[in-house]
């Protein structure tokens, strides 16, 4: 199983692409709790030059109160990362973690149902995008 879904986006602009996720992730629910420049973080710490690469840290603070209810350690797995990479060929790639597949080894049933939902709705984010 895949523990990641992506889409790749042509003819826009990094930012225009960041933009347009932040957006989507609003319509679905989901607040930008942390967004992390894996570049410049390399540059700065290993002075490494890496390609352009965000992590957005998303929460859906609905369904992360119903995860939490249904399993109080679920915390250590939140918030749902949406990675957002220039490919330097074109391309803008956006991911989004699988919250099924992160959460495998929870044998709980309310937090599938949550995990099925959040599913869909970062894969609406993907198809909008």
């Amino acid at each position: 199983m895949e523990y990641y879904h992506s889409k790749l986006v042509k003819n826009s602009s990094f930012q225009d692409v960041v933009d347009h996720v932040v957006k989507e992730l609003g319509r679905e629910g989901f607040g930008v709790l942390t967004e992390i420049d894996v570049q410049e973080t390399m540059k700065h710490k290993l002075n490494i030059d890496f390609n352009t690469y965000k992590i957005l840290g998303t929460c859906n603070p609905e369904y992360a109160f119903k995860a939490l209810k249904a399993e109080d350690k679920i915390g250590t797995m939140l918030p749902c990362n949406v990675i957002v990479q220039d490919l330097m060929d074109g391309h803008i790639e956006v991911s989004v973690v699988d919250p099924i597949s992160s959460m495998q080894a929870i044998a709980n049933e309310d937090l599938e149902i949550v995990a099925l939902n959040i599913r869909q709705k970062l894969l609406d984010v993907l198809q909008n995008v």
